[in-house]
């Protein structure tokens, strides 16, 4: 089978990077297309995949606007070329035009309930919607709903394994704490009604947590001078590495809150989202996999307002206990959920038998 996968954002990488070697050990052809946004072609170089860029990252509504057209465009040209009998992607709008185009199946991983104007392009147009079971929305037959999360596939002790060398690139050892700060740029076209740290907190916050290890940040945003100083030098591929051996997370960063929860340590995300009514909330009204993860697991702490966040952070850091006790709750939830990866894979190469079984299985379900 020839599969065209878009991979839009470094986390994308991740996403389908064991899928991928499973798939074409299996003796399946891939074709990767991909956008140079941030860190991503660092990665699929790191991981030694092929690839070839249909697009860049632009900040403005015009920008994303044109680049929208021209993505569409350049991947239904590399689809006519090569022929492809599925098309992949995470939330994407252009595998769904194109697969209809060339009336090839379609399917999408999603679990960002609040990307509407990315959903609204998408999910009429496309195939298959995979989503995490705690997904909060339903999406009609289309919908495929699994027992885990988007990180699971990337995270779990069967495809992760640390790597130590990460505190050398720190210089640090097993015996010093540290605290990783994540800063994301609100650029996505999702985050319009969403807002995180402010500039003046942002200095306040390092030098109360700078009291219980030491500080690094990782940001997509340009860092003033007083900040340049707190920035992670490592490779991008050991970040999950530097999370796990982190003894707090404490950022913007939805999905990297997830990763560090997922890896044991103690997670504290930041962002308020503004609904139509004018409320402001925090990410567990928002997404279903922040609020299981923080009202099922007790694995991750969510807040609108960032100095109530601070003050969960620092009573964080003064448990001796706390990384221990994430640790025996990770394990938990591993005991619970599914391996994504080997989900993926089946669900793909079986498709559409499995499909048709699993819309089976949804409507033994409902009739209990």
């Amino acid at each position: 089978m020839r599969i065209l996968i878009n991979i839009g954002h470094p986390a994308h990488v991740h996403l389908f990077k064991n899928m991928i070697i499973n798939l074409e050990k299996k003796g399946h052809m891939i074709k990767i297309v991909t956008r140079d946004k941030d860190v991503t072609l660092k990665l699929l170089d790191t991981y030694g995949f092929d690839y070839e860029v249909i697009s860049g990252y632009y900040q403005t509504m015009f920008g994303k606007m044109y680049d929208f057209i021209k993505s569409d465009l350049k991947l239904f040209k590399i689809a006519i070329k090569t022929k492809p009998d599925m098309l992949i992607g995470v939330g994407d709008p252009y595998v769904a035009h194109v697969g209809k185009l060339i009336k090839k199946p379609s399917i999408v991983f999603t679990d960002t309930e609040h990307a509407k104007l990315a959903n609204k392009l998408t999910f009429p147009f496309v195939t298959v919607i995979c989503t995490p079971s705690c997904y909060k929305e339903y999406l009609g037959k289309k919908q495929v709903r699994y027992n885990g999360y988007h990180e699971l596939a990337y995270l779990r002790p069967n495809y992760f394994k640390p790597d130590t060398s990460v505190l050398n690139d720190l210089g640090l050892s097993k015996e010093d704490n540290f605290i990783i700060m994540r800063l994301i740029s609100w650029e996505a076209t999702h985050d319009i009604h969403s807002g995180g740290f402010s500039e003046d907190f942002l200095e306040k916050a390092i030098k109360s947590l700078k009291e219980y290890g030491h500080v690094f940040i990782t940001s997509e945003q340009k860092l003033n001078r007083n900040l340049e100083r707190y920035k992670m030098q490592i490779p991008p591929e050991k970040l999950h590495s530097a999370l796990y051996y982190a003894s707090l997370y404490f950022g913007e960063g939805g999905t990297t809150a997830v990763e560090a929860a997922l890896l044991g340590t103690p997670s504290v995300h930041v962002e308020a989202f503004k609904t139509k009514s004018g409320e402001v909330v925090d990410a567990t009204k928002i997404h279903g996999n922040f609020d299981e993860l923080a009202n099922k697991y007790g694995m991750l702490y969510t807040f609108a307002d960032q100095d109530k966040a601070l003050n969960k952070a620092l009573e964080i850091l003064q448990d001796e206990n706390a990384k221990k006790e994430m640790k025996k709750k990770r394990e938990k939830l591993l005991r619970e959920r599914i391996d994504v990866t080997a989900f993926m894979t089946d669900f793909i190469e079986n498709y559409p038998e499995s499909f048709y079984m699993h819309q089976r299985r949804k409507k033994d379900f409902d009739h209990v």
